[in-house]
Order: structure tokens, then sequence, then C-alpha cells
């Protein structure tokens, strides 16, 4: 039985939760700074997630499937994520950086790509992280199955990217938690400040996020420090984070009903993963009891 939205955005332990989450993404990227900022804007996230998606849906008896430029600029431009121009900006970056390969033995067009295996070690990565953070809420051993079994990533997946992608509710996040999550490497940012977030520090509405460097964050993220000054000020201005100390500006809170908010917008994607999970280990089950 999987999580629902609001299950999700109720539990008591989602907040920490999503505190291990961000922590394991923060680590993931350390790893692979590049990859992860594949990840790293919710442009970028949906990009990706869908691409992987429509590789996994490749059937050589249909026409077109796959990943091509012209599939995927479909399919993102129906859902007004990004232009045509940005997607095909996007797939040359990635064959530039060898995330993305041809698909071998395609000669005509449209061209068919293939993700590296680079790409295929991040999504599990990703996955695996995801899981964990939901094995935190009810102690089952979803991360351990998808460890044990990893090509269950190749029927979740396109699940739950699909249901991501129709979802207005995650596709077109809060404003406040889009202001973070529109901008380059801002989802790096704010799961930065999550990872700090304590509950036990909340007073008058206020978690406490402690001492902010934003020139080491600013470089580790490799953005630069006047464009995350910027995104901290405008944050300010909404309500979501403030400075104890004004003016020297190095101790953050973030408001609680903003924190609130960015749980259930992570929850929208959370249960998505979780049924496509849950679905996927069906659909395994089906299989064996069919032999």
């Amino acid at each position: 039985m999987s999580f629902s939205v609001e299950q999700l955005a109720c539990h008591p332990e989602f907040v920490p939760s999503l505190r291990f989450l961000a922590q394991a993404l923060r680590d993931r990227y350390d790893s692979g700074p590049r990859i992860a900022r594949l990840l790293a804007s919710h442009q970028r996230w949906l990009l990706t997630q869908t691409a992987y998606a429509l590789h996994l849906e490749y059937d050589p008896a249909i026409p077109g499937s796959g990943l091509t430029v012209v599939k995927l600029r479909d399919v993102i431009t129906q859902y007004r994520v990004a232009s045509r121009n940005t997607v095909l900006s996007y797939i040359e970056e990635l064959l530039t950086y060898r995330f993305l390969v041809p698909a071998p033995g395609v000669v005509r067009r449209p061209r068919r790509y293939a993700p590296a295996e680079v790409s295929h070690t991040a999504m599990i990565s990703w996955y695996l992280a995801n899981l964990a953070a939901l094995d935190l809420l009810d102690n089952e051993n979803r991360a351990a199955t998808l460890a044990a079994h990893p090509v269950l990533v190749d029927v979740a997946q396109p699940r739950m990217a699909r249901r991501c992608l129709e979802t207005t509710a995650w596709r077109e996040p809060p404003e406040r938690v889009g202001l973070f999550l529109w901008t380059e490497a801002g989802g790096l940012v704010m799961d930065h400040l999550v990872s700090r977030v304590d509950l036990g520090t909340e007073v008058d509405g206020r978690v406490n996020l402690g001492r902010i460097d934003t020139r080491a964050i600013a470089a580790q993220f490799m953005m630069s420090r006047t464009h995350l000054q910027r995104l901290l000020r405008k944050a300010a201005d909404g309500g979501s984070l403030g400075w104890y100390d004004e003016p020297k500006k190095t101790r953050l809170w973030m408001s609680r009903d903003f924190l609130d908010e960015y749980c259930r917008w992570q929850a929208v994607k959370l249960a998505a993963v979780d049924e496509a999970f849950a679905w996927a280990q069906s659909m395994a089950a089906q299989a064996v009891s069919e032999q």
C-alpha cells in the first residue's frame, strides 16, 4: 500500500524524511556535480525525467517511439515546460557531456538517443534516495528491494515521470517554492536549506537554519554570489526566509508556513515515486507467477 499525498504531507516524520533526502541529494551533488545539476532546477528535472521515461518506453514496433528530439519537444511543449529551442539546447548539452549517446544501430531520422551508463547509475541513485526517504516513514524496505533488483527502475520510472508531468500541483510549484526551483541551481540551494531544518528550534513560526555562508554556498553550487543573495533577498521579501542579525545577514530562519508549503509540494512527487514503485513490484510478481 503506497502513501497518498495527504498521508505524506501530514506525517509527523515527513520533515525529517525530507531533511534526509535533501542531504542525500547534496551528497550526490558532491560526488558528481555536473550530472546532479540536471535535476538542479525544476525545468531541468522535468526535462530529465521525461527524457529518461521516453527512452524506457521505446517499442521497436512503434515508429517514432523512444527518446528523440521531436518526441521530447512534443511532450514538453504540450505542458508548457520549455520552448522548442530549450529542448534542443538541453539535448545538445547532454550529448556534449556524454550523458546521452545515439542509440546503437539507428541511422534513420529522427535519431533516437539513449542515456549513457553514468546516467543510468545516477537515475537509480536518485530513485534509491527517494525510496529510502519513504522507508523512514514506515520502516519498509523499498530501497533495499531496488538495490537488489535495479531493473525495477525501468518499470517504475516512466510511470512516476508521467504522473509528475501530468500533475499540475507538481509541474507548477507554489509561487514561493517556484522562486527557488525555477532558477538555475535553485533546487540545490533549497536542498541545502532543508538539510539544515531542525524543528526543535521553531519559535513563533520560525525555524532556525543556523549560520549561512553565501560565498561558500555559491562556490559549491557553481553560481554567482550575487545571484544567490538576490534569491535569498526575494525569499525574505516574500516572508519565506529571514535574518536574525540584520544587517550582517549570517544567521537565517525559514518560516514554518513556507516549510509546510514545500513539504506538500514534495509530497506530490514522493507519492508518485511510491505508487510507481509498488506498481512495478506488482508487475514483476505477476510476471513470475505467469512463468
